[in-house]
């Protein structure tokens, strides 16, 4: 049985995402499972600090006046994420799939690797101040309740979260 790597990330995979994430199992007969959450009901206040400290303050504003996407468009927005991260895993030469999660992804990782088959997580998030700097982030979540290891890196960087 191959071994499958989930790969949970916020937005779609950036080629040096994806060339770091290959890099970790280069001769390795592994799978990439790609989740990602049809993000509709983020925090108000970790998303606009976020927001802030990104330099975006068109997106800032626009969440703190109740601008958010509709489920509708959160999912068709994932969907567009993983078809983009998947193309990039299948131009890295590496087979993979993915699929939509809701806005809180730890169930769905819990269910895949409760599933069997899954030899570790790669979490691949932008910075994320609040929830980084009190482990309250996807990854410190997964690392406290999965029983396999948990990777953390920040998008388009070789940084680890």
């Amino acid at each position: 049985m191959t071994d499958t790597i989930l790969v949970l990330t916020e937005d779609t995979l950036a080629e040096s995402d994806v060339r770091h994430i290959v890099g970790l199992h280069p001769d390795d007969d592994v799978v990439y499972r790609v989740l990602v959450p049809a993000d509709t009901e983020r925090p108000l206040v970790p998303w606009i600090v976020d927001a802030l400290s990104m330099g975006e303050l068109r997106e800032a504003w626009d969440r703190a006046t109740g601008h958010e996407p509709s489920r509708t468009e959160a999912r068709q927005t994932a969907a567009e994420q993983i078809a983009g991260s998947v193309a990039a895993f299948a131009a890295a030469g590496r087979s993979a799939a993915g699929e939509i999660t809701e806005d809180d992804p730890l169930p769905a990782l819990r269910s895949a690797v409760a599933g069997g088959g899954v030899r570790e997580v790669v979490v691949v998030t932008y910075p994320h101040v609040v929830e980084d700097t009190f482990h309250t982030d996807w990854a410190s979540r997964a690392r406290d309740e999965l029983h396999v290891p948990v990777l953390h890196l920040y998008s388009g960087t070789s940084e680890l979260g």
